[in-house]
């Protein structure tokens, strides 16, 4: 590599063109794959993590890698990894944990070169341009043409008034992209990081995003998430001391919510109008849980999204006949993957990345540090009833959350 390239692959300006890059794609690896076909959907990849790994290589001075990589997350990729020993479809496994560590490498590295707001601006400057398109192409498809766009699974029910897809390609993960950007909308409104007008439309585009998907299971992760934000801005005005109490007597509230949820599970489902929606997931629950019984500790064997002719991905069907994209459930998910052992694993991975950014959100005083704590909460309640932590852009996410936590707060780091 001559200087003047390494110059440029190191440069700052290169490194955020990138991350932009790098999250786009994988919030909307479906619709790279709808367009280009797995080939090209494995090109773009490959293509990011070289141009990934050149950018690290040209700048290793102004990388920080004591304290960032967190032991859980590790430990969780090292045994996907490994379950290639005892996989009962070896050659989809060997795939899945090269799909998996490509993902899990670009995450890595937008936490090793981005500071928070940087990979903020990043996540908002992709989802609107995401976003934009998704309801260009809903306009075109359902307003001017009046024909569904099969090959991006866009339906052209925007007349309607929905439910859409956008480049997402079902309502519920266009749905989950409105809930990122809302998110990641809000952080740069309270840090001032665009202007006044570009706040207002993106806030709209993303709440028009939730409207018009019609995703049941967006308004209670929706409603997890702004009872999460709720506390963590009850908790930052706290002094120290007091503080904890009010940690306390959250984790306690939290316990109780959850009990009366569970006790009451069906009425919320009634409030939501998601009746069909659980119908449909836990039939798929069901098959999962008979194929899960034969290996329950160590699992079938790693796979990531769902390849619909291998066994026994091929004969799961969900109440309505269909083949469902995963289990539909992350949690039940790896389970069925990587047995007992994976489901623990990703549980104390998930939880500990969470702990983390909690504690830096409540001490931090930026507004900024929020971000990672409810991407968090997000993706772990997302995950109840979709798949997505486990691949692509939720993977992505789970990853440099935990990372960005963990380099703020790492009991390593403390060690020095």
């Amino acid at each position: 590599m001559t200087p003047a390239i390494r110059a440029f692959v190191g440069s700052a300006r290169f490194s955020q063109a990138l991350t932009e890059a790098i999250v786009g794609f994988a919030l909307i690896t479906g619709a790279v794959r709808a367009i280009m076909g797995w080939p090209g959907a494995l090109g773009v990849l490959a293509g990011l993590v070289v141009l990934a790994v050149a950018s690290l290589w040209a700048q290793p001075d102004r990388i920080e890698w004591r304290g960032v990589l967190p032991i859980s997350i590790l430990a969780l990729f090292g045994l996907l990894t490994v379950s290639v020993v005892w996989s009962q479809y070896t050659w989809v496994t060997v795939g899945g944990i090269a799909y998996a560590l490509g993902f899990g490498l670009l995450g890595l590295y937008i936490a090793l070169v981005r500071d928070l707001i940087q990979l903020v601006r990043a996540v908002g400057n992709a989802l609107r341009v995401i976003l934009t398109t998704s309801f260009v192409l809903e306009i075109l498809s359902g307003l001017l043409i009046d024909t569904p766009l099969t090959f991006l699974g866009i339906s052209g029910s925007l007349a309607e008034g929905g439910p859409i897809e956008g480049l997402a390609g079902t309502r519920n993960a266009f749905a989950f992209l409105g809930a990122l950007a809302i998110l990641s909308f809000w952080i740069e409104v309270r840090t001032r990081s665009v202007s006044r007008a570009v706040s207002v439309y993106s806030l709209a585009l993303a709440a028009a995003t939730i409207i018009f998907a019609r995703s049941p299971v967006s308004l209670l992760v929706l409603a997890a998430v702004l009872v999460a934000g709720l506390a963590l801005v009850l908790v930052r005005r706290q002094k120290t001391v007091a503080r904890r109490a009010t940690q306390s007597v959250l984790l306690v509230s939290l316990a109780v919510f959850g009990m009366l949820a569970w006790l009451f599970r069906t009425a919320l489902v009634d409030a939501v109008d998601a009746a069909t929606d659980v119908e449909v997931r836990t039939s798929v629950w069901a098959r999962v849980t008979g194929f899960i019984d034969q290996y329950p500790v160590q699992g079938w064997g790693w796979a990531g999204k769902w390849p619909s002719d291998v066994f026994p991905f091929a004969v799961v069907a969900d109440s309505t006949g269909r083949q469902p994209p995963s289990a539909l459930n992350a949690y039940m998910d790896v389970w069925l993957q990587l047995g007992l052992a994976g489901l623990l694993m990703l549980i104390v991975a998930l939880s500990l990345a969470f702990v983390r950014a909690w504690l830096v959100a409540s001490e931090r005083r930026s507004t900024v540090y929020v971000w990672p704590a409810l991407t968090l909460v997000l993706l772990a309640t997302t995950s109840m009833t979709e798949s997505y932590l486990l691949y692509e852009g939720g993977l992505l996410l789970f990853v440099t959350s935990a990372f960005a936590a963990a380099r703020n707060r790492s009991w390593r780091g403390r060690l020095d």
